[in-house]
């Protein structure tokens, strides 16, 4: 019997191969999305699960009040990782103390690569359980040690054995690798550290006079919690750990900020890494959910088209449902029929979007910066696959069998038989819920790239324009900065050179604590620092609001400042030229500049003090000669750093695409949800072209005697396209007010934002009905052109 119905099911949908390839195609597409997006969602809730002990580790963070805002941060003071090992020893298994991830220089031999890393102290590996393929975890407790990723390894060495190799760190510090871990996955927090060098090699440097700062938060603070710790519990043990160390040492400055310890988990890491006023507000969980819901409606117009044309073919197969009662066919019989050809198009359309993500994944991956794969072992994906596609084919095949199979087979076969108004009306309400999705969907891409473009069109302050930027291992640039820069001056290559301790586009360092003239008592002051070369402004090409740039010329420089536009303002001086600023010394304001984006472009520029850099900045700004290729600069450049630092790979990177990466994730998000958006317009096109295709030709001899009685085909186009676009206006009216609230409120998250337009919503809306005449009118004048002739001679 199956095998009959098998067969039945097959010859039907060979029969009606529009009906078939519509079905099939739409419902596809909708499900490729829903896999893409599943696969999307399934990585970013995986991540960080790489690490065995996930459910144990947390990150230290602190929370810090400044004029009335409470502000959360990742940087922690040295002494408060010493503390924790000490005197909480039952609450954590381990405590690691970890620098930022930034770009060193490793050399074997005449090989030199820049490669990212971290130092750490000793028990880092166990922490984060790394899988070693050489070695033992417990390589870094050798100060002059170092382990390697794998990938690193095989990029230094090869095939060869890299145990106990000798490496040398940014030309300063000889070590011996003693372990290779597996490279952890792309979905991890520390996907980007090729290597570890041991934190006690770290702390033979300057920094060592820090472990007993509480005031400089510059490092990294990670911990496992022991087996029975509650996190909840440890936290509120360890949360005033920084305030009673600043009362002890009577640090007013520090207690004003009220500084709380709190413990943030690694589950949260990722998707929940934003806050707001000491609240944890979200982050990426954001974008999860948004893809989800994108996913569910775009599978759901899917399914809408394919119940849709499902019903209304059905309603011509009344006859047949007729023929085969008389001919003694069970109503058992007929559901079952109808049942297994609604899923056997479920099941093609599901290995066709199996195959549509296999093609389109590559691309994806590129689009989202993931390296996803198919979940080909995964049992959960088949069961959600194959149980979506008996459920898909169930529902959409449950009007005509239960409907139809009903039928009485004398009022059927005497011509009697009238489909309800309710069928027509459920089509109705399914095509407007379908275009108001699309709408929403299409309003909501738009906002997201216009709020990328408006920021990107935000003044940044400065000339991005031939700059580039590198971070510099060693002092000899440094040492031998004036005839580097005269070298490159005469050599055309460039217009400007200079020495900074931050980027462009980053601000490295804050400070607290400042003075100046009718400063209020109790305003908390926090300023973003850079320490330049007087070339600096010149080379930026920043723009004097007031006073003048730095010079070598005047010695008295090294006390001079230059603030921004934002500091003027935060200190409340109507001159400030003149001025005295008191730090770690007294300063004397020179000059005042526009506000530049050195940080995020969606915030407000933050107060900054330039100054002369008293000792070696770790970064060298370029201006590029435009007269010049840049390709003929650069490899100038390159001899003359190489004449001066030959120890030194020569790096470097383009300001202006550094700058541009500030955007790489919310015009990630607009791509996709771009791509996402035009295959849902794709899908309720080719519902409302199926469904114009059955209304055309449920209408034929109606067409034929409007024609014979004068009608003209633009008359027969008005009326065939009259309903639609009356329900894409429906649609318009219910998508506008929830894309409206959707929109507002995810454009507060952004200081800088753009504002809510009418004109998009008419774009939208304009658009939207565009698309719909274009989709229906083929099938329209189609049947407007009709010989009335053929379709009244059954009359």
């Amino acid at each position: 019997m199956i095998r009959n119905y098998l067969k039945m099911a097959w010859r039907n949908l060979l029969k009606n191969k529009a009906h078939t390839f519509i079905n099939v195609v739409g419902l596809s597409v909708g499900m490729a999305v829903a896999v893409l997006i599943g696969l999307w969602i399934w990585d970013e809730l995986s991540y960080d699960k790489y690490f065995t002990n996930y459910d144990r580790l947390v990150q230290v963070m602190q929370h810090q009040t400044f004029n009335g805002n409470v502000g959360t941060q990742l940087d922690m003071p040295m002494p408060i990782g010493y503390k924790l090992r000490d005197d909480y020893k039952n609450d954590f298994k381990y405590v690691v103390l970890s620098t930022w991830t930034s770009p060193h220089i490793l050399a074997f031999g005449d090989k030199k690569l820049t490669q990212q890393g971290n130092y750490m102290q000793a028990e880092a590996p166990d922490l984060f359980s790394l899988k070693m393929i050489k070695g033992t975890r417990s390589g870094l407790k050798d100060p002059s040690s170092v382990i390697l990723s794998a990938s690193l390894a095989k990029a230094l060495f090869g095939d060869n054995d890299p145990m106990f190799k000798a490496l040398k760190i940014d030309n300063k510090w000889n070590v011996k690798i003693t372990g290779v871990y597996e490279d952890l996955p792309h979905n991890n927090s520390l996907a980007e550290v090729a290597f570890i060098a041991p934190w006690d090699l770290y702390m033979t440097t300057h920094v060592k006079t820090n472990i007993t700062n509480w005031g400089n938060n510059s490092w990294q603070l990670f911990a496992q919690l022991s087996p029975n710790a509650d996190i909840n519990k440890v936290s509120a043990k360890i949360k005033n750990l920084k305030m009673a160390a600043f009362v002890a040492q009577g640090n007013t400055l520090g207690m004003s900020f009220k500084p709380t310890v709190f413990l943030h988990p690694i589950s949260k890491w990722h998707l929940y890494s934003e806050f707001k006023n000491g609240i944890n507000t979200g982050g990426a969980i954001q974008f999860v959910w948004m893809f989800g819901i994108i996913g569910v409606f775009v599978l759901l117009l899917a399914c809408i088209n394919f119940m849709n044309l499902s019903t209304a073919r059905s309603e011509k197969r009344a006859k047949e449902v007729g023929i085969r009662k008389t001919v003694g066919s069970l109503r058992s019989q007929l559901i079952s029929q109808f049942l297994v050809e609604s899923i056997m198009i479920a099941v093609f359309a599901f290995l066709f979007s199996i195959l549509l993500v296999v093609l389109i994944l590559p691309w994806f991956n590129q689009v989202a910066n993931k390296t996803m794969q198919v979940l080909w072992a995964t049992p959960m994906f088949w069961i959600l696959g194959i149980g979506f596609s008996l459920i898909t084919g169930l529902i959409a095949g449950s009007y005509p069998a239960f409907y139809l199979s009903s039928f009485k087979p004398v009022k059927v076969l005497k011509g009697a038989f009238k489909a309800g108004k309710l069928a027509a009306l459920s089509r109705k309400v399914l095509v407007v819920v379908q275009f108001t999705v699309s709408v929403i969907l299409i309003i909501g891409t738009l906002i997201v790239f216009r709020q990328v473009q408006f920021t990107k069109n935000r003044p940044i302050g400065y000339n991005r324009t031939g700059l580039i930027q590198m971070e510099m291992k060693t002092d000899a640039i440094h040492q031998h900065f004036t005839a580097v820069r005269n070298d490159l001056l005469q050599s055309g290559a460039i217009v400007e050179m200079a020495e900074s301790d931050s980027p462009l586009t980053g601000v490295y360092s804050n400070n607290s604590g400042l003075t100046w003239r009718d400063k209020d008592p109790n305003l908390q002051d926090d300023f973003g620092i850079v320490p330049v070369s007087p070339e600096f402004g010149k080379t930026a090409g920043w723009k004097l609001t007031g006073g003048r740039d730095f010079s070598r010329d005047i010695s008295t420089d090294s006390s001079g400042i230059v603030l921004n536009e934002a500091a003027v303002k935060f200190m409340n001086f109507k001159h400030p030229v003149g001025e005295t600023i008191k730090w770690y010394k007294n300063f004397k304001v020179i000059g005042v500049v526009k506000d530049m984006v050195m940080s995020s472009p969606y915030e407000p520029v933050k107060p900054t003090i330039f100054y002369i850099a008293p000792y070696a900045p770790g970064i060298v700004d370029i201006k590029l000669n435009t007269s010049k290729s840049a390709s003929e600069a650069l490899h100038k450049i390159e001899g003359v750093f190489k004449q001066y630092d030959p120890a030194s790979p020569f790096d470097y990177k383009f300001t202006d695409e550094e700058y541009a990466r500030k955007f790489a994730n919310e015009e990630r998000i607009g791509k996709l949800a771009g791509f996402f958006t035009l295959l849902a317009i794709f899908i309720s096109c080719m519902g409302l072209f199926g469904m114009a295709s059955f209304m055309a030709e449920q209408r034929t001899k109606e067409i034929g005697v409007r024609k014979v009685l004068g009608a003209s085909v633009f008359s027969l186009w008005r009326l065939m396209s009259r309903d639609f676009v009356l329900l894409v206006i429906i649609a318009l009216f219910l998508a506008t007010p929830v894309a409206y609230y959707f929109m507002h409120d995810w454009l507060l998250h952004y200081t800088y934002r753009a504002a809510l337009s009418w004109w998009i919503f008419a774009l939208t809306g304009a658009g939207a009905i565009i698309i719909t005449l274009l989709t229906i009118s083929y099938q329209s004048i189609r049947a407007a052109l009709g010989n009335p002739i053929k379709s009244l001679r059954s009359e």
